[in-house]
């Protein structure tokens, strides 16, 4: 059974939303949008939908990172993860502060896509890690090759601190705290 677990009202795209995976019945929609081309950070691209199915398996039952699916107008649109990235990712490779939250978003795709829709789903992945008074700063680590991921961070106020080696990628570390987000997203209605 999902739960409903966040909302928001994107003043340009309408309702976002974001709900818990169940792993079973979203595992072949998931198969889908992570073993797309478009995807190919997501580093799945050989997976069969077991496969999925057991990393979101080990996600839902991990005690520090879970997945979210998230909604367009009531309709499975985006992936988001959260994690705690002391424990999780980035143990080890960087300093980690109390409020520190990992975040992984991802794009279901189109065809068709809708003007600043990629923008909106990030503020909306920002919005909700936000509303837990305890977060702090959110931390990503994108490829550093993922140049469109790099200037939609900057786009919601994420600063770069710098590369770094992990085992499957060399990363570009991003930091974004409370402030600089919703300075950065003042005009766009992200608090809304």
């Amino acid at each position: 059974m999902t739960e409903l677990v966040f909302t928001r009202h994107d003043p340009g795209l309408g309702e976002f939303a974001l709900r818990t995976l169940d792993v079973a019945a979203d595992a072949p929609l998931l198969h889908r949008w992570v073993t797309h081309p478009k995807a190919a950070f997501w580093m799945m691209q050989d997976a069969d939908v077991d496969r999925v199915a057991a990393e979101y398996g080990a996600i839902a039952a991990h005690p520090h990172h879970d997945a979210f699916l998230g909604l367009w107008r009531g309709e499975p649109a985006f992936l988001a993860e959260r994690y705690d990235p002391a424990r999780v990712e980035l143990v080890g490779l960087y300093d980690a502060q109390p409020g520190d939250v990992g975040m992984h978003f991802l794009c279901a795709p189109t065809d068709a896509p809708v003007h600043g829709f990629t923008t909106a789903v990030i503020t909306t992945v920002m919005a909700w890690l936000f509303t837990d008074p305890a977060t702090r700063r959110v931390v990503v680590e994108p490829d550093v090759r993922n140049t469109a991921v790099h200037a939609l961070n900057a786009a919601v106020g994420f600063e770069v601190t710098g590369p770094i080696d992990k085992p499957e990628k060399t990363a570009l570390l991003s930091i974004c705290t409370r402030e600089r987000f919703v300075a950065a997203t003042r005009s766009e209605g992200a608090s809304s």
